[in-house]
């Protein structure tokens, strides 16, 4: 089912089936169609008004769901969600579903106005078992190229080309990744994928983003690596925040397709990615971009490796590496030494890791209320004057889009200003952005292609004849690639409109980089038009949107004509509830009610609880006594002696003796056997004058006519003085 919301900014939407949701996943662009896979369906779409052309319909045989039934699977689950869809060339196509946990795949030749099947057989190691599951596959020389599990249970990770596949149960290879994309370039098929990070075990858990490489002329090697990839390499991409401690952004999550353009006067090959943080930490989300340049060098880099199972992660030493180097591609890999193949069995994980291009993220965000998700690129639109923006459209797992771009993305490949154009809530909250495509057919029929789990939806690129931009001012300060006020008109316009002169600045005005133009007069800001931020569902008491051009410099202060720093914004602040002076006021009186209140306690406990001055001394039966008197006595000491001084000495005076060695360790704590002549102590008492208690600590204890102060007849009774002349 299809319909136009032409009030709604000329959107178009296509409805799946309306008694259950269709799982939408994939996207494929059949020429002016577009092939879009769910639930037991293959729906042929008019890439124009996304008006139904025809489908292709693929059910489980009812074994297989019985089956996938017995095996404790769910109903929803047992169907046939598709998962590969490949065009195999001119008219015929390649489709693979999880069918009912029994995964299976067809080839089909397109007819006129049906699909006729040629033949089928097993999508084991080609699609999931799992609907659930991440896969991606990529049809190359022939050959389908598939990263996903090839078990029932999920366990077995595999990139798999027939026959060649990854080492099964290594989690030096593959460890328990979810992939997000694959791509062919030059001699490499590449796959993106997220994995738990073996060099960081010993530190614990955490997930890294990856990108794979495996020659496409690889044919395995000999003997044992008869089916094994003699190519495999894998190198961590950085999506990161620089600084003394880095803050990463280490989950990746989609992929755009390879996109060429001009980058600060240099030529390059850009992917760009949507990265999140761990879903049990501060929720972030941040969109880098890497060059294949770079990704290239990486792998001709150090390898890494760990010499121990409790060792930490180091570079291989160059000499170590055999030759021919592991990892580069070979006319017959059947040929390779074992030397080189066990190495690379061992070392796969190369020691550096992929930088973002801009050095920085592009984009970041940091809200409670979303995620990114997917990321589709419009590379290198034309701006009057020349230069040329890569726009990115970047879905969140709560129905956005946002629209964004590198302001100074023309001018320098070393550093990134993030201007967010517009925010629009494409489908209702909660309902995950799937699959996000830039589809042009032509200048003018450029779409923007949105899938939900529910819903396909058709988008333009740009709001330009907006009612609510009015002036030249509010026009240039979008900042928007496809936008420009148009002098002779008086009005802001797209591209689409004066094709012939739109790269005239004498005949359009826009300034992407700074948001103004020194010919059209002051009026409003960036953050007046505000209406660009809209939605196709705007449920009543929610946030309609973020302000437009949002722009944050290295100290974190907002300017829309601002040129330092990746943005960082908290989405959704919650309004304030009081004013700065009431709660500083409710705070002082608080302190003083608490104080009072404390002081008439204090003062009522204590007229009530009132006791002697003697029990009012700290710990009156302890040593205090001892220790004051012995620091007086030194400091008498010190003085001359000129007279026989009579001195009042608290102590207990040891005498010491030689003892052998005691039996056990015990001898040292418990109570020694009554004295005996024969028996030698290493501390003689007189046994006339102390004793011990239980524990061995020294007591004393009255003996009548020795002098002595009694204590308590408790045994923790505590030496009080003794006099002594000195002469």
């Amino acid at each position: 089912m299809c319909f136009s919301l032409l009030g709604v900014d000329d959107t178009h939407k296509f409805l799946g089936n309306e008694t259950h949701t269709d799982y939408f996943r994939l996207l494929l662009r059949d020429g002016n169609y577009l092939l879009v896979g769910g639930r037991n369906v293959v729906y042929n779409l008019s890439l124009t008004d996304l008006t139904e052309q025809r489908r292709l319909v693929w059910y489980s045989s009812e074994t297989d769901v019985q089956m996938c039934v017995v095996k404790g699977k769910d109903e929803e689950s047992c169907q046939n969600y598709i998962r590969v869809l490949v065009s195999l060339g001119t008219g015929r196509l390649l489709v693979c579903g999880t069918n009912s946990f029994r995964p299976f795949c067809r080839e089909y030749s397109v007819q006129r106005d049906s699909y006729h099947m040629e033949k089928e057989k097993s999508g084991q190691a080609v699609c999931p078992y799992d609907p659930e599951h991440n896969s991606t596959a990529v049809y190359a020389d022939a050959e389908l190229y598939s990263g996903t599990v090839a078990d029932f249970s999920g366990m077995e990770p595999i990139i798999y080309r027939e026959p060649l596949q990854t080492e099964p149960y290594d989690s030096m290879t593959l460890n328990a990744p979810d992939f997000v994309n694959s791509l062919v370039h030059g001699n490499f098929v590449y796959f993106f994928f997220r994995e738990t990070a073996v060099e960081y075990i010993n530190c614990g858990k955490a997930v890294f983003s990856r990108v794979a490489r495996v020659c496409r002329d690889d044919r395995g090697g000999p003997h044992r690596f008869k089916q094994r990839w003699t190519s495999f390499l894998k190198s961590r991409l950085n999506c990161s925040v620089a600084g003394d401690f880095p803050f990463y952004f280490n989950e990746i999550q989609s992929t755009t397709e390879l996109i060429e353009g001009v980058y600060g006067g240099l030529n390059a090959q850009l992917i760009y990615g949507t990265f999140t943080t761990p879903p049990n930490s501060i929720s972030g989300s941040a969109v880098c971009a890497f060059s294949m340049q770079d990704i290239a060098d990486t792998f001709e880099g150090t390898f890494k490796e760990q010499s121990a199972i409790n060792s930490n992660w180091l570079p291989v030493n160059s000499a170590k590496v055999p030759e021919p180097r592991p990892g580069t591609c070979h006319n017959d890999s059947r040929q390779l030494p074992d030397q080189t193949l066990n190495f690379i069995k061992t070392h796969a994980l190369m020691d550096e890791s992929v930088p973002a291009f801009f050095g920085e993220p592009i984009v970041i965000r940091t809200s409670f209320h979303y995620r990114f998700t997917q990321i589709a690129v419009d590379p290198q639109v034309k701006t009057p004057g020349g230069k040329a923006y890569d726009v990115l459209f970047i879905g969140t797992d709560n129905g956005k889009i946002i629209k964004a771009i590198n302001a100074v993305s023309y001018d320098s490949n070393k550093r990134a200003v993030p201007v967010v154009v517009e925010e629009l809530q494409a489908f209702a909250a909660g309902s995950p952005v799937r699959a996000l495509r830039v589809a042009r057919a032509g200048r003018d029929a450029a779409r923007l292609i949105a899938v939900s789990d529910r819903e396909v939806l058709s988008l333009r690129l740009h709001r330009c004849s907006s009612d609510k931009i009015s002036s030249c001012s509010e026009c240039v300060a979008l900042q928007d690639p496809y936008c420009a006020w148009d002098k002779q008109a008086g009005r802001c316009r797209s591209y689409s409109h004066g094709v012939s002169r739109w790269l005239d600045e004498n005949s359009f005005y826009q300034s992407v980089s700074t948001g103004s133009h020194a010919a059209c007069p002051h009026s409003k800001d960036a953050g007046a038009v505000g209406g660009l931020s809209s939605g196709l569902y705007d449920p009543p008491g929610e946030n309609k949107g973020e302000v437009i051009n949002i722009v944050q410099d290295k100290d974190g202060k907002n300017g829309n004509n601002n040129n330092e720093g990746p943005e960082v914004l908290a989405a959704d602040p919650p309004p304030a509830a009081y004013s700065v002076e009431t709660l500083a006021l409710a705070v002082a009186a608080g302190a003083l009610a608490a104080l009072g209140a404390g002081f008439a306690a204090g003062y009522i406990c204590g007229r009530r609880c009132k006791k002697d001055d003697d029990d009012n001394m700290p710990y009156p039966d302890t040593e205090y006594e001892y220790f004051e008197q012995r620091q007086n006595i030194n400091r008498i000491q010190a003085e001359p002696k000129l007279l026989q001084q009579v001195e009042e000495v608290t102590y207990a005076e040891p005498v010491l003796a030689p003892q052998p060695k005691p039996a056990s360790p015990r001898a040292t704590l418990r109570k020694h056997p009554p004295y005996h002549p024969h028996h030698e102590t290493l501390f003689q008492f007189q046994p006339d004058a102390y004793r011990r208690d239980n524990f061995g600590t020294l007591r004393s204890h009255q003996v009548n006519g020795d002098g002595y102060r009694r204590g308590n007849d408790n045994g923790f009774s505590t030496t009080r003085s003794v006099k002594k002349v000195y002469l």
